[in-house]
């Protein structure tokens, strides 16, 4: 079994330990993002073998925002596979901010599925028949590896769809280029409905362990996602999910990881644990301040780096 009353005393003190810390500002550039509470901080772990911790404001609701875009790209490679998939969006590190005007010099196709132009394209490939076919499929993946049925925060999504001029140069750019079809608004409402749907820190940590888990749920032992495609995913959050501060992250983290403008982050370690931390309160390349500090003490602490050469895996997550 793995011992998760380690980890639970040693979040416990890093929730009163950041709590005071209120650098970083709330997202308002989507002016519903602007209306969260700054002070909002939650941390959750869930483990492979479905044991849970969670302190602080961990029941708080918050739109997903750009962790849907694993979750997206998890879609895309299990309908399409990965030939088809890699050939409207690519994996390597775009060293840009994550809403970059900016396609590949060398094939004219996003960068990666976790900047919004990979995102956009992606959206394209899994938005279904429908508008309500595509958010539906969403929603139900979603919540299978979130271990309960979510729904998409309808206000957010207006705010998104009535400010997202720069997603939608960036949709039409696709369209440019071939890499999304003529169907541009359809994309755009899949893309934009994915971001709002809502979750709490508990959801996303449960999303992340699902991941960890090689795409079955540890609660419900629902098969959320196919391992294969899980791999392909982490590797690419490993290298691309924090945006401009992947580098660094990788450094100080060492795990796969996506953030969100919203205030989330979530990380994985594989075959271990999931680990989310809200915290709306943002640095200048849109990532959680705290969230960066949860994440990093974390790894610190319990060899959690996927270098760490001091212990087989971590030091705190045995197998019996």
């Amino acid at each position: 079994m793995i011992n998760i009353s380690e980890i639970s005393r040693f979040v416990t003190h890093l929730h009163e330990k950041y709590r005071p810390n209120h650098d970083g500002q709330v997202a308002t550039y989507i002016p519903e993002l602007g209306k969260a509470d700054p002070n909002d901080f939650a941390i959750s772990v869930v483990t492979v073998d479905g044991q849970e911790f969670s302190v602080g404001d961990s029941q708080i609701e918050f739109t997903i925002q750009s962790i849907c875009k694993p979750v997206a790209f998890l879609m895309a490679l299990g309908r399409h596979g990965r030939q088809k998939t890699l050939s409207h969006v690519g994996i390597e590190p775009s060293g840009d901010p994550f809403n970059s005007v900016a396609l590949s010099p060398r094939n004219n196709l996003p960068f990666n599925a976790m900047v919004n132009a990979g995102a956009i394209a992606v959206a394209s490939l899994i938005k279904g028949d429908s508008p309500v076919h595509g958010e539906a499929e969403f929603l139900r993946l979603l919540g299978m590896a979130a271990g309960r049925p979510l729904r998409v925060d309808q206000a957010v999504y207006a705010s998104e769809s009535a400010t997202g001029h720069r997603n939608r140069a960036i949709a039409y750019l696709l369209r440019n280029f071939d890499v999304i079809d003529d169907a541009v608004d359809h994309t755009l409402h899949q893309y934009f409905s994915q971001c709002s749907v809502l979750v709490n820190s508990r959801d996303l940590a449960m999303i992340g362990a699902t991941m960890a888990n090689l795409g079955e749920n540890p609660e419900s032992h629902e098969e959320a996602f196919d391992s294969d495609s899980v791999r392909d995913v982490l590797s690419t959050m490993f290298t691309c999910g924090m945006y401009d501060f992947a580098g660094e992250w990788a450094f100080r983290a060492g795990m796969p990881a996506k953030s969100g403008v919203s205030g989330g982050i979530l990380a994985v370690v594989n075959r271990q644990i999931g680990i989310a931390v809200y915290s709306p309160r943002l640095d200048e390349r849109g990532n959680s301040v705290r969230g960066i500090q949860v994440c990093a003490d974390l790894s610190d602490e319990f060899g959690l780096h996927c270098f760490n050469f001091s212990n087989f895996g971590s030091n705190l997550l045995r197998t019996m």
